[in-house]
């Protein structure tokens, strides 16, 4: 597999591009390669797992309580609704107070 030659500058720039993607990279100074960088993947294929694990867990939490997932969901989204109006309503009244 072939190396992308790229400068340390342009490197930095586009880490987070470098470190999703799945091809080594040839750091470069002035022209000489000065480095490699060999990406990883094997951390988000571990969290892939713990994530279909936790879900599988709380699956079975929820029917062993006979749990209706909808009416959690509509509870929680509810809720956040609330939050975040409490919120607003709460900034919208400190620039108030802040202007008068």
């Amino acid at each position: 597999m072939e190396a992308t030659k790229v400068g340390i500058r342009e490197f930095r720039a586009g880490m987070a591009e470098f470190i999703a993607a799945s091809t080594p990279v040839a750091l470069t100074r002035h022209g000489q390669t000065v480095g490699y960088f060999i990406p990883t993947q094997g951390q988000a294929e571990a969290d892939v797992a713990a994530l279909k694990k936790a879900s599988h867990t709380l699956d079975k939490l929820l029917a062993a309580r006979n749990t209706d997932v909808e009416s959690v969901v509509e509870s929680v989204v509810a809720e956040f609704k609330t939050a975040r109006k409490q919120k607003a309503t709460a900034k919208s009244k400190d620039a108030k107070a802040f202007i008068a």
